[in-house]
């Protein structure tokens, strides 16, 4: 096994880290106040080719590998812009995935040069108020009429829904009690985010306050059916292909937080000077910062096999899940003892690892719960009985 990053990777995290300095900490703790959304990252990444780095070069993308975009997003996410900067691109980069596998070659010639140039924006309607992790359940509908759909139904968490111009829905086309399974009779859809028929309100949330999320109302939205991906019915395996990838970025990005939060406390720990000297000194303050840096570390390494497995087309599915595990939880713990180490002026915004905390409390949510990742890990890998 070879640990170390080609020179390309190590090119990737170069030109990243040099793209994100224009980006400082008061920038992003404005925005953080705000709630303005970062536009002149966003158009940065967008300008310079970043959000194609995973999509094919036929299309105008860089036709990298996950492994390229888990390095790309936890660079993004050790810097000043943390999760906000990461969540800001990241739908846009993951969402079309599904375009990319299943969609026609009419689909990716119209939609994917649009999203890659920044032209259009995107966002996911997947997660439900009543369903939640439970997709099987979702009860939006997709009634067939003649030579269009209609949809209907509401979303939640809908990641940058406020600046979006289509939208990616997943939808019931049968009735679950007409299918033979569950995950039947689901469909997918990339369609316009027509706001004569669909609703949003922003959801004033905990953290992350400049890239919205938002409640997401659909009233008989009408949707050609050229714009549904691959066959009728197969939208939740559709998803499903997704899940790993999303999983891994989700990983990159915690472990980026992580990182971040960490340097800044082994910064602060070698400058405060307490009863004569630097609190670094003292093992109390040492010994939970190298237990951070070692998770941290652990977790990489998953988070890298979990990428490498799924680029070269291996099954991932327990390492994506341990990955998202353990970089949720070195994160957060990362970030948390970041806000410890710096006393009461950690709770400072001023010094910026509050902010880090509220925000990477995200991976250990989303996009699954730990204990969902945990349950997966049960019963795919130690043959445990399903629990859900």
């Amino acid at each position: 096994m070879n640990f170390d990053l080609s020179a390309d990777q190590q090119a990737i995290v170069c030109n990243i880290s040099a793209l994100m300095e224009d980006f400082d900490d008061d920038y992003w703790l404005t925005l953080d106040r705000t709630g303005d959304f970062p536009e002149a990252f966003y158009r940065k990444i967008v300008e310079a080719g970043w959000i194609g780095i995973a999509m094919p070069e036929a299309y105008g993308g860089a036709g990298l590998g996950i492994t390229d975009a888990a390095l790309m997003m936890s660079t993004v996410a050790n810097t000043a812009g943390a999760m906000a900067a990461a969540s800001a691109i990241h739908i846009n980069m993951f969402g079309p995935h599904p375009i990319v596998v299943f969609g026609s070659d009419e689909q990716k010639k119209a939609w994917l040069p649009p999203l890659i140039a920044g032209e259009d924006r995107c966002c996911f309607g997947v997660t439900e108020p009543d369903a939640g992790l439970d997709s099987t359940n979702i009860k939006t509908v997709a009634l067939q009429q003649g030579d269009h759909y209609v949809i209907s139904g509401r979303k939640l968490w809908t990641s940058c829904a406020k600046r979006a111009n289509k939208i990616i829905i997943l939808a019931r086309t049968t009735p679950r009690a007409e299918c033979a399974r569950p995950t039947d009779g689901i469909s997918l859809f990339y369609t316009d985010l027509d706001r004569q028929y669909i609703e949003t309100r922003e959801i004033d949330k905990m953290g992350r306050k400049a890239v919205d999320s938002n409640m997401t109302f659909i009233d008989e939205l009408p949707v050609p059916k050229s714009h549904l991906i691959g066959e009728e019915g197969k939208g939740f395996r559709y998803i499903l292909h997704g899940l790993n990838p999303e999983r891994i970025l989700i990983a990159a990005e915690a472990i980026g937080v992580g990182r971040n939060a960490l340097d800044r406390a082994a910064r602060y720990a070698r400058e405060r000077i307490v009863f004569g000297r630097p609190i670094g000194m003292n093992q109390a303050i040492q010994h939970p910062l190298a237990i951070n840096w070692v998770e941290l570390e652990a977790a990489y390494l998953m988070c890298m096999r979990a990428a490498a497995a799924y680029d070269q087309g291996l099954p991932c599915g327990a390492l994506a899940n341990a990955a998202k595990y353990l970089a949720a939880e070195a994160g957060f713990k990362a970030a948390t003892r970041a806000v410890m180490t710096h006393g009461g002026m950690g709770y400072a915004k001023e010094y910026h690892v509050e902010r880090l905390m509220r925000e990477v409390m995200i991976p250990r949510l989303a996009p699954i719960s730990m204990e969902l990742a945990l349950s997966y890990v049960a019963e795919k890998v130690l043959n445990l009985p399903k629990s859900y």
